[in-house]
């Protein structure tokens, strides 16, 4: 019976599933113990992974029975894709499947982030009535959005934007002007210093690469609208950290909200720390309860297909 690895968590139900059909070793500790991972993987057939499990050419080396890697997300990042083609592994991501959670966290952060009037708590409860300096917050509706990147979750975010009301910019460089997407939501095509320019918030949905690496510098950030969101929920090395905390501190930008950063688990005392209107969380966009769910589920069924195919014969 084929052998399933999986070193990070994944939905009960889908691993549940999974073990009805194959032999499944499940602990989302092997991410932290590279040894013991190697040791399972001599003779699996499969791995499962999330976003830190590095699936290196020297792993797969160590795998020679290896057919498929389900990549619980959708980003490739810590997959060495040459290295899987190379071997005859195919890469089973879970495209898709978290857009939904992604989406409402790109809208709920420009909510938060435009009307500045959440951070009161613990004054309210200490008897403090901030009402002034609470009450010239903005609304969404009228407001633009700039998406940078308008795959499946950029064009989910533009229409939960619609949805109250924004006006919606969106720059894709791998998109073709005659892309059938560009005229399903009402969006206009825009370039990115158009964006840059024109947007009260911009969100960032774009892969991370040698050309998108610090896509967003300091001087992308200077010429931003004064006061303007800025929203990562890519990959952290798009944007420059530094100098995006330098515009928070000196009032060039309304706020941003980060879910990714450049190295995860972010540094104590970063060059982030202490910076004003500014939202941190530990790359969780893409993660609820319903799209853990989604994602398992795919992916699941994406190495259990796999694995039930015929077995192709490995490269020499």
């Amino acid at each position: 019976m084929p052998k399933i690895v999986i070193s990070e968590f994944m939905d009960d139900a889908a691993v549940a599933w999974l073990s009805e059909r194959f032999t499944v070793h499940y602990d989302p500790a092997l991410v932290d113990q590279p040894a013991a991972l190697a040791t399972l993987l001599s003779d699996a057939d499969a791995l499962i992974v999330r976003n830190r499990t590095q699936v290196t050419d020297a792993l797969l080396a160590g795998a020679p029975h290896l057919r498929v890697v389900g990549r619980l997300g959708v980003g490739l990042d810590n997959l060495d894709l040459p290295a899987c083609a190379a071997r005859r592994v195919e890469v089973a991501p879970a495209t898709g499947a978290n857009a939904r959670a992604v989406a409402e966290y790109v809208i709920a952060s420009a909510l938060l982030l435009l009307r500045g009037a959440y951070r009161a708590t613990e004054q309210v409860a200490q008897g403090a009535w901030p009402r002034t300096a609470l009450s010239s917050g903005r609304e969404v509706a009228g407001k633009t959005l700039g998406v940078v990147g308008f795959g499946g979750i950029g064009q989910l975010s533009a229409h939960l934007a619609h949805s109250l009301g924004m006006s919606v910019l969106a720059y894709d460089a791998l998109l073709s002007p005659d892309a059938a997407c560009w005229q399903e939501n009402g969006t206009t095509r825009a370039t990115l210093d158009d964006i840059l320019g024109q947007a009260d918030v911009v969100t960032l949905h774009v892969p991370l690469t040698p050309q998108t690496r610090h896509l967003i510098d300091a001087a992308r950030l200077d010429a931003m609208k004064p006061g303007a969101i800025l929203i990562n929920t890519a990959r952290g090395g798009v944007v420059d950290e530094a100098a995006l905390a330098a515009a928070l501190r000196s009032g060039r930008l309304g706020g941003a909200a980060l879910d990714v950063f450049e190295d995860e688990p972010l540094a104590a005392h970063s060059a982030l720390a202490g910076a004003p209107n500014l939202l941190l969380t530990p790359h969780i966009a893409g993660l609820s309860h319903e799209a853990n769910q989604r994602v398992s589920t795919m992916v699941a069924q994406r190495v259990a297909a796999v694995l039930n195919a015929p077995k192709p014969s490995k490269a020499t």
